[in-house]
Formats: structure tokens, C-alpha cells, sequence
């Protein structure tokens, strides 16, 4: 009867303790992982699957006369827009200038990839001769006022700037005081914007990066605020269209429509979606590699803003 009660005893411990990690996982584990994970940030760029110059990859092309074969520009920028800068130069460029040691690419190489934050540094610094990129960041423009750099920005596409949930989140569409309220910290549950009763997890990105430039430009000088509790509801992030794309197509999240429209390519070619930014190729105006410019008019006539369209973006006209 003893040893009949220390095992009914046991079990209850043991099903008190499998309870309460089922709870844990659902109320805090469970929402984490399906909200604040991958899903909300943007996935990493493959290099090798937009190689130039490679059999199998899917870099966008366009035929083109235009070539160049030396004096070549150092190009860098976003990983967005690898996939477009790198059409440019398998457009453009010897297939000898471009070289990949299967993980990055040689400071000997004409293509280069390091992101938004190190491409603003380098296009300033002399590193890169082209970067392309979205709008900069205060410290990014002050950082080249101190450099004594004069930057110029050249607009050679269009892309929208998108929010985006988990795909089992019922809100749909945001409004933009709706997501303005939410960054600030007006708005702390999804019942307060047409949702369930849950609370809001606003994700931000690292400083620096184009996603958080052009989402603190938004803001129109309103301070982001983090919600300390965010980790026990929902989600919402922020990034650019194409960026999240795939993992939307993939069903594990879904891009919200902004003041009633979704953002797609023709709602942001006609500027309907409210959110429409352009992007940059961006050099310094003290260049004296000749191929600067003439690279750039080459990317805004029809063959290079081909490559923008087949890449997945609205070229800017």
C-alpha cells in the first residue's frame, strides 16, 4: 500500500512538472519561435546562387553592347539588392574580375558583398567605387561629413517597404498611424488595431542597416520604443519587399497591406502603396574612375533596368 502511494505520488509530480513545461511552451516558447524568430527577420542572401558568370545560377540577364574591360568599379552594397548588382556586372564586367572563393569574395574581386553598414563605410573610405544601397542613416552621412566625402545618390529602382506577421495572425492590414502607434508604444495588444487579445512585439533591426534607416525615416521623428513583454505575444517586422518574399510564398508569414493596399508590383509602381522607396547607386562625387558614370547611365537605360525588373524590382521610370 506504501510503495503503492510513493508511486501515485511520483506520478503526480511527474505530470505536475510535464504541465508546466506544456504551459511555458505554449504561452512563452511556442509564440516566441513562430513570431519572433527567422520568420520576422530577413533571411540571409546566398552568394552562390546569384553568382555572375555561373551556369547555375539565377541572377537576372539581359543582352547588352555595353562592356567594360577595364578600370573596372569596385561594387558593393545591400543584400537585397545583391542579386541586381550582381546582374549588372554579369551584364557588364570580364568574367575574370569576379572572384569567389565558394564562401566570399576576394579583395581582389570587382564584386563585393558586406551589407549595408561596412558598404557605406567602404564607398566612403575608397574601398568600393559604387555601392547600392537604400537611403543612409544619420551616423552613415555624418560619418562621411566627417571623412570630408561627398556622397552622391543616384535613384535607379523603386521597392516597397513592408510589415509583415506570422501567416496565422488575422490582422491583415495596418493602417499608418496604426504602425506609428505601434513602434512608439501606443499600441501594445493586437486587439488594439483590430486583432486578437495579444500582446505586440514590435521587432526592430541593427542599427545601421537600410531596413531600420528607412523605417526610422518613417517614423517622421517619432521615438521607437521595445515592448519589455513582447516575447509572450505576436510579432511584427519590417524589411523590404523583395527581402521576404520567398518565406512568404513559403506560407510562414504574410506582408500586411498598409492603409488598405497590398504591396505589389503594380500597386508600387503606381505609388497606391503608401510606402514606396527608391534605391540607390551611391559613389563619391570626387571619383575620378570615368566608368563610375558611365556605368551608372548604362543601369538607367532599358538593359540595365531590365535587370531591375527581372531581379524582382520596378525599375524608376
Amino acid at each position: 500500500m506504501r510503495l503503492f502511494q510513493q508511486l501515485s505520488t511520483l506520478f503526480l509530480l511527474i505530470m505536475c512538472f510535464v504541465g508546466f513545461d506544456i504551459s511555458v511552451y505554449n504561452l512563452f516558447t511556442k509564440r516566441y519561435i513562430n513570431n519572433t524568430s527567422e520568420q520576422m527577420q530577413a533571411k540571409s542572401i546566398e552568394l552562390d546562387k546569384y553568382l555572375p558568370f555561373d551556369d547555375d545560377s539565377e541572377v537576372a540577364e539581359t543582352d547588352t553592347d555595353f562592356k567594360l574591360t577595364e578600370n573596372l568599379p569596385v561594387v558593393d552594397g545591400a543584400a537585397a539588392l545583391y542579386p541586381v548588382f550582381s546582374g549588372f556586372v554579369n551584364a557588364v564586367y570580364p568574367k575574370e574580375s569576379v572572384i569567389f572563393d565558394g564562401e566570399n569574395f576576394t579583395p581582389e574581386s570587382s564584386l563585393q558583398y558586406t551589407n549595408t553598414l561596412k558598404a557605406y563605410k567602404s564607398v566612403v573610405d575608397g574601398g568600393a567605387d559604387i555601392i547600392f544601397c537604400a537611403e543612409p542613416s544619420d551616423e552613415q552621412l555624418q560619418y562621411a561629413e566627417e571623412q570630408g566625402v561627398e556622397l552622391e545618390f543616384i535613384p535607379i529602382g523603386r521597392e516597397a517597404f513592408v510589415f509583415i506577421v506570422n501567416n496565422e495572425n488575422p490582422v491583415n492590414n495596418l493602417t499608418v498611424e496604426q504602425i506609428r502607434g505601434i513602434y512608439s508604444g501606443k499600441y501594445k495588444n493586437w486587439s488594439q488595431v483590430g486583432g486578437d487579445n495579444t500582446i505586440i512585439d514590435p521587432v526592430q533591426r541593427i542599427e545601421g542597416s537600410g531596413s531600420q534607416s528607412v523605417m526610422m525615416s518613417f517614423m517622421n521623428g517619432i521615438q521607437m520604443k521595445k515592448n519589455l513583454f513582447g516575447f509572450m505575444g505576436r510579432a511584427v517586422g519590417f524589411s523590404f519587399r523583395y527581402y521576404v518574399s520567398e518565406i512568404v510564398e513559403n506560407g510562414r508569414v504574410k506582408m500586411l497591406s498598409v492603409n488598405g493596399v497590398y504591396p505589389d508590383k503594380e500597386n508600387i509602381s503606381s505609388e497606391k502603396y503608401p510606402i514606396t522607396v527608391d534605391f540607390y547607386a551611391v559613389y563619391r562625387k570626387d571619383n575620378s574612375n570615368p566608368n563610375v558614370k558611365l556605368l551608372v547611365e548604362w543601369i538607367l537605360s532599358d538593359d540595365g533596368q531590365e535587370i531591375i525588373e527581372k531581379s524582382g524590382y520596378v525599375p524608376i521610370e
